[in-house]
């Protein structure tokens, strides 16, 4: 399936930032799951000082903030070929060894209703991937998925507490108790072809497990599924800060307005 995607995010500011420099995690990789065909971006209010792949793989722009702008637009648009493997990535090839996966985060760490979720389930040591799925289900029993209840700073712990969530909550809360069990495990972001709609307003999550025999296995917790060929990675990474689209720092901005437009089509 060849997917087209563009996604524009704007930085308004009320006061025009003295200095800023953000990294840029946009920009997907060809994979046995996906064929990039094309890619590119495009600044405004700003400019592309390096580009690099971080630690977990990931293609990292680096732009620097042109003083006096009160609005910064970064617009990505291409197209991708993505091949379904019912979510079965395959082997480990990044330098980021396998045990750092199975080291909690801040926003995974284990609390005691993770811990009592944990305890409540049985994942042998060489777990099925009907095992993995029974507990996305689970999760998604517990948490509801509810838009607008948690930000990107939401712990795992947080919200299974507060039983609201998206599908960064539900990836998280997902990696956290396989983690406890032992298992290597990591966030993805990327993006969803859309039954009803090609707009949309935020980018998906989803998790992958690291199982012998198989390698990477992905598993969108949100809609009880592994990822298809709707699916398109972008980043990877212990959890949402290792995958965010824009982190870095902006001085003397003062408030500043965030909007995201996203379009996936065929």
């Amino acid at each position: 399936m060849r997917l087209q995607i563009q996604h524009t995010t704007q930085f308004h500011y009320d006061d025009p930032p003295s200095y800023g420099l953000l990294q840029l995690r946009t920009a997907p990789q060809s994979s046995a799951a996906q064929t990039v065909i094309s890619w590119g971006i495009s600044l405004e209010g700003a400019r592309k000082q390096a580009e690099f792949l971080d630690q977990h793989g990931n293609r990292i722009d680096l732009i620097e903030v042109m003083p006096d702008s009160q609005l910064l637009e970064i617009s990505v648009s291409g197209e991708v070929e993505t091949h379904s493997a019912d979510g079965v990535l395959g082997c480990h090839h990044q330098s980021m060894p396998l045990w750092h996966y199975r080291q909690q985060t801040a926003l995974t760490l284990l609390t005691e209703g993770l811990r009592e979720l944990a305890e409540s389930i049985v994942l042998p040591s060489e777990s099925t991937i009907s095992d993995l799925h029974a507990l996305s289900q689970l999760i998604r029993e517990r948490v509801a998925y509810a838009p607008g209840q948690t930000s990107v700073n939401t712990t795992a712990g947080d919200a299974l507490m507060n039983e609201k969530g998206v599908c960064q909550d539900h990836s998280h809360i997902f990696i956290s108790v396989v983690r406890e069990k032992g298992f290597p495990a990591r966030y993805v972001s990327g993006y969803l072809l859309m039954d009803d709609r090609t707009s949309q307003d935020a980018s998906h999550a989803w998790s992958e497990v690291y199982l012998d025999g198989l390698g990477w296995v992905g598993f969108d917790i949100s809609n009880g599924i592994s990822p298809d060929e709707r699916y398109v990675r972008i980043a990877q990474g212990s959890d949402y800060a290792d995958a965010a689209p824009t982190k870095g720092l902006t001085m003397g901005a003062g408030r500043e307005n965030l909007v995201v437009s996203i379009q996936v089509q065929q």
